[in-house]
């Protein structure tokens, strides 16, 4: 408590630096915040696509029964394939009238034998949709494969790119925020040096003198953080209702709170751990 003491005591006297330091930590963590909101919600449109069938494969009318297994097969011993479905000409016809109900003309037009037979597919990794594409492709039996190769390509790419931006961005604000850290928590070391000398005639240890340093940066984390968490949560709460509409029913909106707690905790820990560093360099530089 007395080290707690000592700190807000350090706060209240040089406010400015108190500020700006909480400020560089507020925008650092404002980064992290809303890279790791694009980052997991990128991650779980890619896992939406991937849990939908994303090849599809239409066979001639020549096809049989045998040939159609020996595709599936062919498929499943790949190791790529999480999932297939066989669509026959009477399902097709199915799915056709139900999509078609209020056209009576249309469902007049259309028979099972008009429709050609299906096989939708499904991969673990989006990655493995291109190899998949080709093998059907090679197939003697497959009349067309839809296969949405430049949609799929580009939301991969894009997420990528964006883990890649991410990280760089969050690992240079992380970088410049430590320095001034270490530079505020400097110029308040350096301040106090005739108080310091004297405390340490009066018998006191190192770390005695080291903790309110280090409990001044722990204190800027934590409170850069929280503030961070709230200007990027109310951002996000704020977008969903677009974001929904954007995104046309991907179930990834809206965020649960518990989720978000579980933001605020990781860069809680996050700042803690920053504030630490670069208060213990600070104190290592400075405090001899």
């Amino acid at each position: 408590m007395r080290f707690l003491n000592t700190t807000l005591r350090h706060i209240r006297r040089s406010p400015y630096q108190a500020f700006a330091a909480i400020l560089i930590m507020t925008v650092t963590f404002v980064a992290i915040s809303l890279f790791t909101f694009l980052i997991l919600g990128s991650s779980r449109v890619i896992s939406y696509f991937e849990s939908k069938p994303q090849v599809t494969a239409f066979f001639k009318d020549t096809a049989k029964q045998e040939n159609i297994r020996a595709l599936e097969d062919q498929l499943r011993a790949s190791g790529k394939v999480s999932k297939m479905h066989f669509v026959s000409k009477n399902e097709a016809l199915k799915i056709y009238r139900q999509q078609n109900k209020n056209d009576p003309l249309l469902l007049d037009l259309v028979t099972a034998d008009i429709l050609p037979a299906s096989l939708e597919i499904s991969t673990y990794k989006i990655e493995d949709l291109a190899s998949v594409y080709s093998m059907i492709k090679q197939s003697s039996f497959v009349q067309e494969v839809i296969f949405q190769k430049d949609v799929v390509s580009s939301l991969t790419s894009w997420t990528n790119s964006l883990r890649k931006i991410g990280i760089a961005l969050v690992v240079v604000l992380s970088i410049v925020s430590v320095f001034i850290m270490i530079t505020i928590i400097g110029i308040r070391i350096s301040q106090k040096k005739d108080e310091i000398e004297i405390v340490r005639l009066l018998g006191a240890s190192g770390w005695y003198i080291r903790w309110p340093f280090i409990f001044e940066g722990i204190l800027y984390g934590v409170i850069g953080a929280f503030f961070a968490w709230i200007i990027s949560s109310a951002i996000l709460l704020y977008e969903t209702p677009f974001l929904e509409s954007f995104l046309k029913g991907i179930p990834i909106l809206p965020v649960s709170y518990i989720f978000l707690l579980e933001v605020l905790g990781a860069e809680l820990v996050l700042a803690i751990l920053l504030g630490v560093f670069a208060s213990f360099i600070a104190v290592l530089r400075y405090l001899k």
